[in-house]
């Protein structure tokens, strides 16, 4: 009974609709793995058996009374970053311990309607601030192709989940690349919607101009699937844009004839790992023998994407974390002995090292005679990196590059040398600066067998663009 919990959505959908197996079957295939499995994975902060089975046993009682709701009784686990009604969400911090949420994120809301089954929290970096979970203030998840190494961050929990055979799928978020650079490492499908596609209410805010919610999955074709259900206008975020959302998994031709992929010379760059730049270069190559027009491009400003990246988000975590003081949300510290006291000693115990200094950095340059100097000229610089993407999908319809300079690395490295690791983000923040969309797909490994990342990019609302693209590519992986 364990194999189903290997499944894809989509078969998993199907399964499900021709009644070969129940969802309280599904759910406890899922326990029974996640048992099995996670005390060396460590990829989840929160499972709770009875609360899963007793989703899981309502769904089957709708399907029975005739209900087809389009993901009904399919389990899916979720980044604690996300608020669940009634449902702790500690963004893996001291700071949270304790908290219950009382509302829904719409994110969860809107697969609550569509009838899933909420699977357990996974772990993640503090905040969602790092690229390894290594910053979690409660575990360290591990790489389900190397246990010595990092499954990527900060989503790292839900990748390692999806790849370890723990969920069907998962949700996470990427800001700067943390949905996308752990399904490289994990050798899983992940997402990164465009800028106003998926609503952020409800998910707790790292860099408010950046953050976006996203599936990680076991195929491209699972990705469409949920993007249809999360994607979408809400009155509760200003910033999601009133479109249409289109059925994705119904675009999904598998052609690649007259697909223009755009080459930008600036991610094929000395310093990335040879065989990373191999793996993704062989997977162009296919694509242009199914016919595809390969068009070499230039994104000049991408030199300074890392740069403007860590001032302008960390600005935006120095502001969004104010509110966590000790007074209106968060850890509050034992007898303060003054008001200062109480902000500064409950911040100090609540927060781990690397947010804090996310914070320090991101309040420095919002500062008085500093805001113009950093803040004001990275927004400039964000402008010129926007415009470059602009211009090159005039040239191109989607760009494939890598999705991180090496494949995945051991764990303690991000505690040896922060530079190294902040600038292993280079292929992944671009993207994030300008609002577009990417999805990473497995498109190789290296010697050692660690998974490597295909990353295909699209403009703008472009999300069916590079979810074809995808798709065409993993059949001609798979040789289907």
């Amino acid at each position: 009974m364990e194999d189903i919990a290997l499944l894809t959505v989509a078969a998993t959908l199907r399964g499900l609709k021709n009644r070969e197996f129940s969802s309280v079957e599904l759910s406890q295939a899922l326990l029974n793995c996640i048992d099995a499995k996670d005390g060396q994975l460590q990829a989840y902060l929160k499972v709770d058996a009875d609360y899963i089975l007793k989703q899981a046993a309502t769904a089957d009682q709708r399907r029975a009374a005739g209900d087809d709701a389009p993901l009904l009784g399919l389990p899916i686990a979720l980044k604690d970053v996300i608020n669940v009604k009634g449902e702790g969400c500690s963004c893996a911090s001291r700071m949270m311990e304790g908290y219950r949420s009382p509302f829904d994120a719409t994110v969860a809301a809107k697969l609550r309607a569509a009838g899933v089954v909420f699977a357990g929290r996974t772990n993640m970096d503090e905040f969602a601030m790092g690229s390894s979970t290594e910053s979690s203030a409660f575990q360290v998840t591990r790489n389900p192709h190397n246990l010595e190494c990092v499954p990527g961050g900060s989503s790292g929990g839900s990748a390692a989940a999806v790849a370890g055979g723990e969920a069907i799928a998962a949700l996470g978020t990427d800001t700067g690349g943390s949905i996308r650079q752990p399904a490289s490492f994990c050798g899983c499908v992940g997402l990164k919607p465009s800028y106003g596609r998926v609503s952020r209410h409800g998910v707790a805010a790292y860099a408010s101009s950046l953050d976006q919610v996203g599936p990680l999955t076991k195929s491209v074709e699972d990705a469409a699937i949920l993007l249809r259900e999360l994607a979408g206008y809400d009155p509760n975020d200003g910033t999601t844009l009133d479109i249409a959302v289109p059925d994705y998994a119904s675009q999904l031709t598998g052609n690649m004839q007259g697909v223009r992929i755009g080459l930008p010379r600036e991610y094929f760059i000395e310093g990335s790992d040879p065989e990373v730049t191999a793996a993704v270069l062989s997977a162009v190559e296919a694509c242009r023998a199914a016919g595809a027009e390969i068009v070499d491009l230039s994104l000049p400003h991408t030199e300074y994407a890392i740069a403007v990246y860590y001032i302008l988000a960390n600005a935006e975590a120095s502001a969004n974390l104010a509110r966590f003081d000790g007074v209106r949300y968060g850890h509050q510290t034992a007898a303060p002995g003054s008001v200062y006291d109480l902000y500064a000693n409950s911040r100090a115990e609540g927060f781990g090292a690397e947010v804090k200094r996310r914070i320090i950095l991101g309040t420095y340059v919002l500062s008085s005679g500093y805001y113009d100097a950093y803040y004001g000229k990275a927004q400039r610089a964000r402008t010129l990196i926007r415009e470059d993407y602009t211009r090159a999908f005039e040239s191109c319809d989607v760009m494939m590059t890598p999705v991180a300079p090496t494949a995945a690395y051991k764990i303690g490295a991000a505690t040896q040398d922060l530079l190294k690791i902040y600038l292993g983000d280079v292929f992944t923040v671009p993207a994030s600066l300008a609002g577009i969309c990417g999805i990473s797909l497995p498109c190789g490994s290296t010697t050692d067998g660690l998974p490597i990342g295909l990353q295909v990019l699209g403009p703008a609302f472009g999300e069916s663009r590079i979810l074809s693209v995808a798709h065409a590519y993993e059949k001609i992986r798979d040789g289907r």
